[in-house]
Parts: C-alpha cells; structure tokens; sequence
C-alpha cells in the first residue's frame, strides 16, 4: 500500500506565502497611490538660431551666461504634469514677460522680449500637481524646483583713440566697470564685427607704420568669453591671421549671423578689372581658404539672417547672390531698391533704400510676403538702420539738410514704429557729424553713438599716428554716449530718454552680442 503524497511540499508553501505577501503588498502601493513625487529632470535652453539645447543646470554649466540668442527655457518633467498647476505656480525673479507651450511632459517658456543683459534671474515651481493627482489633496504635489540663470553682462567694443589705447581694439564691461585692450601696439584697427557667441572678434588693421588703409589684412581675436555651450573659454587678446593683402588689397566685409562665413570686397593689386566679392568658411579644421563670389562688381553688401545669400548693390538694384563659388544666377533681384540698410533678425524684414531722381531717399520697410511700405522720406542721407529685437520698431541714424548758403546736415537719431509708420525724434546731433555710428544693445535697452572731434590742424611728424574716419577725416578725439531706450509708448516718455557720455575716449562703438 503506497502512502498519499503531500499536496503542497514545503517549497511550495514558502513560494505560496511570498506571492501572497507581494499582492498585499501592491495593494497597499495602489491604495496609496504614487510614492513617487514628479520632479523637474532637466532645465534647458533653446537657440534662436540652430534649435540647439543646452543642460545649464549641472555644476559645469553653472557659470554660464546666456545672450540675446537664448529666448526659450524648457522644463522636462519626469511625470505627465497638470499644465494649468504649473502654469499658475511658475516664478520668475525679476519678472520676464513670455508664452507658456507643451509637447508631452515638456514645458517650453518663451520671452517676449529678450533677458535685459547683465541680471541674474531666479526660477522657481512648487506646488504643482501631477497629472494624475488625487483631486484636493497633497499626494500629487511635485518636488519643488528652483534655479538660477544669469545674462552677459553688458560689454562693448570700440576703437580706442587716446594716447595709450590709440587706434586698438578696446572692450569696456559696463556691468563691472572694466575695461580691456584686445589688440596690439603695432596694429590700427580699422573695422571689427564681433562673432555671434562673443568668443572672438574679427577685425582689419593695418600695421602701426604704415598710414596705407589698403595695407589691411584681416584677424580675429579673443575676447576672453564663452558661449553657454562651451566650457572653457580662451584667455583674452589672442590673435589669428584670417585673410593677408599678398595679391589683394581687403576692404569691406561682413560677418554672417551664425558666425560660419566671411564676404570680403577684395581687389587684385596688379590688375584692377580683378575687382569683387570673396568669402571665406570659417572651419578650424580646414583652414580658411577665400573663395571667390561669381558675381558682377557691385558696391554695399550684407549677409542675409539666414547666413545662405548676401544682398549686393548692383547698378541701379540690390542682387541676392547665394554663398556659393558658382552662384553666378540672383536667387532675386530688387530694381527699384539701391541699397539694404537692415535685415530683421527673422529675415521676413528688411529696410531699403529707394534712390530717386530729384536727390532725395526714400527709406521701405520690404517683407517676405511682397509688402513694400514707405517709411520716410528725406534731402539728407539714411547712415544706418537696425530692427529692435524687443518690439516692432526700427532705429534709424539719420541726416537732415540744414537752410543756408553751404552744405551742411545734422544727424538724428529716430524710432519708427513698424506698425504705424509714426516717427519718433530721439535726439538730434550737432551739425557735421557725417562719421557718426550707432549700434543697438542685444536686448534693446540701450543705444550707443560716437561724436568724433575732427582734426583741425595738419600732422607734421611723420611718426605720428593718425586715426581716420570711414570717410578718410583726420580724428582728434571722440566721445561715446548711451542712449537708454524704453519700450516706445508715447512722445512724453521718449522726450524724458536722455543719453549718457561714457567716460571714454574712443570711436565705432558696438556692443557685444
């Protein structure tokens, strides 16, 4: 007779009990709900430009300073989120105006206007809800999240003209009151646009021996900044030779916006029908060889926002070339248009200039949907032009022609609000001012002109350093002034804007992006 087996053998009780033992114990966790709070993964930026995401909340990142270019802070949660909870609960100190969107369990919030430079801003969220959070109670609050992020200070660059920084590169940081010499003794600068990321700068000069302007060759140098997406930046004053005057004398060039390419006007030394446009990639890895634009000579030029094409004056109309060796064929053609002052930095703008038969100038504001809109029209001249990038409205340095016997324009500087087409007098400049430059802050907030002094008396040492204009006038010295600019509400708060003279001595002011 056999014995009956066991039903259950005693691993089979130890494994029966821990099954047991699991299911009460997920009965518990669901009866609870999620221990797992929401939190904030990631903090990041986006650029205007090349759509690029940077990670500023991690320890090697915590230094950095973003410009103008990062507009849109993302927020990546770890949990689907209740938008209108975080919406309500998000803090930004000192306020910043912007738009709230979504994709999934990311937020994206974008300014309105860009970060005024040269502040430290604190970003904080509590209190929201998971998505899936018990109605009224505290279960589904998230983990509360709180960081920091500062912009660039305000820094700008200008042409030193006084006895120790005389002809040099100079950058003055508004924020901490300091001031830099870039470049050397033995160089005069002549002309610099800084690259986009503010890392370096690129400038022509000629040497410090040689009064020719058509001896200049073509550097960069560093500024001693990183970009938000650099870690290390190279220490200050650091220069390169881009493009020498071996066979070509270099005269105007441009920098385009994303920083990758130069257009330089170049002429042959030897043989003057070799007269036109270059441009040069900028690659470390390659090196920058210039390659010549197939394009008829043409006179002002400027790269498109999108840094694909340059617009150039030819004959009676403005060409749009592509950046390419065989562009010979216009992607298009503007006949009634002499000259592109501005290009909004969208490229759906531009403000051009219209040339008309009785010696006047007609200023357009020219769209990419075929919209031409008068702006202005004048006797004098439209020196330059810039799109604010923080409203709809354009700064322009312009001259009126004075009555009298002898020719004679004051310069002004006007705000000429898009969407009306209402100018707005912002200050007018004393007579003669022909040389003076503007440039407009990265955040909008401020204007910077020059007031060169002319030399009136000739230069009879011939080791004797003498500073010209674009024009070619002898500079005995020259002031630099800010102008702080408002949001343009009405007449009575733009009368009350008055500028500021810097306590410095120099010309071509610009400030760095």
């Amino acid at each position: 007779m056999t014995t009956k087996k066991a039903i259950f053998q005693p691993l089979d009780r130890i494994a029966i009990a821990l099954m047991l033992l699991l299911i009460l114990i997920i009965g518990l966790l669901i009866s609870q709900g999620n221990a797992v709070k929401a939190n904030v993964r990631e903090f990041t930026w986006k650029h205007v430009q090349t759509e690029e995401k940077d990670i500023l909340t991690n320890d090697a990142s915590q230094d950095k300073k973003i410009g103008a270019e990062y507009k849109t802070f993302i927020l990546t949660f770890s949990r689907p989120m209740d938008t209108k909870s975080v919406e309500e609960n998000l803090k930004i100190e000192p306020p910043l105006a912007g738009t709230i969107s979504w994709a999934g369990r990311r937020m994206g919030y974008t300014f309105i206007t860009p970060a005024p430079y040269g502040t430290t801003y604190k970003v904080q969220l509590k209190d929201a809800k998971d998505k899936f959070a018990v109605q009224g109670g505290k279960k589904g609050v998230m983990q509360p999240f709180s960081t920091t992020f500062s912009t660039r200070d305000r820094i700008l660059l200008y042409i030193g003209a006084e006895q120790e920084d005389q002809g040099r590169l100079v950058l003055y940081n508004l924020t901490q009151e300091q001031k830099k010499i870039l470049t050397p003794k033995d160089l005069v600068v002549l002309d610099f646009q800084p690259f986009p990321d503010g890392e370096k700068i690129l400038f022509s000069a000629r040497p410090a021996n040689n009064q020719d302007i058509l001896s200049a060759q073509l550097y960069t140098v560093t500024t001693g900044f990183s970009a938000p997406h650099h870690q290390n930046a190279e220490s200050a004053s650091k220069i390169d030779l881009i493009l020498d005057n071996k066979d070509y004398q270099n005269l105007k060039f441009d920098l385009s916006p994303d920083g990758q390419t130069i257009v330089i006007q170049r002429g042959n030394k030897t043989n003057p029908n070799d007269f036109g446009l270059w441009f040069i990639p900028v690659n470390r890895d390659t090196g920058n060889t210039p390659q010549r634009l197939q394009s008829q000579p043409g006179g002002d030029f400027m790269i498109t926002p999108d840094s694909k094409a340059v617009a150039v004056a030819q004959g009676q109309g403005t060409a749009i070339l592509p950046l390419q060796a065989d562009g010979t064929k216009p992607l298009d053609f503007f006949p009634q248009f002499g000259l592109v002052q501005a290009f909004s930095p969208d490229g759906s703008q531009a403000a051009m200039v219209k040339f008309n038969t009785d010696y006047t100038r007609d200023l357009f504001l020219v769209t990419n949907q075929g919209v031409q809109k008068k702006l202005l029209t004048t006797k004098g001249s439209i020196v330059k032009c810039q799109f604010d990038t923080a409203s709809p409205t354009l700064y322009c340095l312009l001259t009126q022609l004075l009555p009298g016997e002898f020719y004679q324009e004051q310069p002004y500087l006007v705000a000429i609000d898009l969407k009306t087409g209402k100018q707005k007098p912002l200050l007018v400049l004393p007579p003669d001012q022909r040389n003076v430059q503007m440039s407009l802050s990265p955040d909008g907030l401020g204007l910077l002109f020059d007031q060169v002094v002319s030399q009136t008396t000739p230069v009879t040492s011939p080791d004797a350093q003498v500073l010209t204009t674009e024009d070619g006038e002898a500079i005995a010295t020259s002031s630099l002034w800010l102008m702080p600019l408002l949001p343009i509400i009405d007449s009575q708060e733009t009368a009350e804007l008055k500028p500021e003279q810097l306590p410095l001595v120099g010309f071509h002011p610009r400030w760095l992006p």
